[in-house]
């Protein structure tokens, strides 16, 4: 017959390793999206913090008292929260790709409401979101998230971790950097393209003043943003690949913070 029997300092230890997979499965990419099923992520975290319980070698809880306690259970919560957020944020780098896009082609004013992160997002912010999460999922993006949160627990043990303002900031630091660096990366193609055209738009306007260049760019700028926009849809592939590395890197760079 199969034990089911557990103490309660085990069961105190249980609950901590389900707080850290709740919070990160609620921040995470793809599991934090509103589309997924409240019930469905509460019982993943469950089933997902069962089977990490047998990998989590068991260390005695020190507290004396229930508030002792629940600051173990806060800072877990806290931990999770930032692991997560550490891969979430990547997808950032795609509302500045779009935004800078939209800048250059003349569409900023035309924006979309974003059911995930009840926010008004721009048209090539929304295209670049979507279409590259698709990518993620293709690539087996899950997979990454749920492998990277169980080796956590073997960087960070229940109770372990560490918040260091310094660390913390340093790892914001970093990300910035790469943020503005692959944003510009993405939307390069347009953002060239888009100077090509405005030099030539003045050029054509010092030779003929008698045109209109500020009627007649506008329909160009839209007409060749979009046209280079779906030219280079094949990029698609390398973007999400920058992504993942970049989430690898800041998932990495938050748990080494914490040690």
């Amino acid at each position: 017959m199969l034990d089911y029997s557990f103490s309660l300092d085990e069961l105190e230890f249980f609950l901590l390793i389900v707080m850290r997979v709740a919070t990160f499965i609620y921040v995470a990419p793809f599991f934090s999206m509103r589309g997924v099923p409240n019930p469905v992520k509460i019982g993943f975290s469950f089933l997902f913090a069962v089977l990490l319980y047998r990998m989590v070698p068991y260390t005695p809880l020190e507290y004396n008292s229930v508030l002792g306690y629940s600051v173990l259970v806060l800072k877990e919560a806290v931990t999770g929260l930032l692991i997560g957020y550490g891969a979430q944020i990547v997808s950032t780098i795609l509302s500045l790709a779009g935004h800078i896009s939209d800048m250059e082609t003349g569409l900023s004013m035309v924006t979309l409401f974003d059911p995930n992160t009840n926010q008004n997002v721009t048209i090539s912010g929304a295209y670049y979101q979507y279409a590259v999460t698709l990518m993620l999922l293709v690539s087996g993006l899950f997979h990454f998230i749920v492998s990277a949160l169980a080796e956590t627990f073997k960087l960070i043990p229940v109770n372990g971790a560490i918040f260091s303002s310094e660390n913390l900031l340093a790892a914001i630091l970093e990300f910035l950097k790469d943020y503005m660096m692959i944003g510009v990366k993405i939307c390069l193609p347009i953002f060239a393209v888009m100077l090509l055209l405005n030099s030539l738009l003045g050029i054509l306007a010092k030779v003929s003043p008698q045109m209109n260049m500020f009627a007649v760019g506008m329909q160009i700028k839209v007409l060749v943003g979009l046209g280079v926009l779906f030219l280079t849809t094949a990029m698609l592939p390398n973007i999400s690949s920058m992504l993942i590395d970049e989430m690898r890197k800041m998932v990495t760079i938050l748990t080494e913070s914490m040690l």
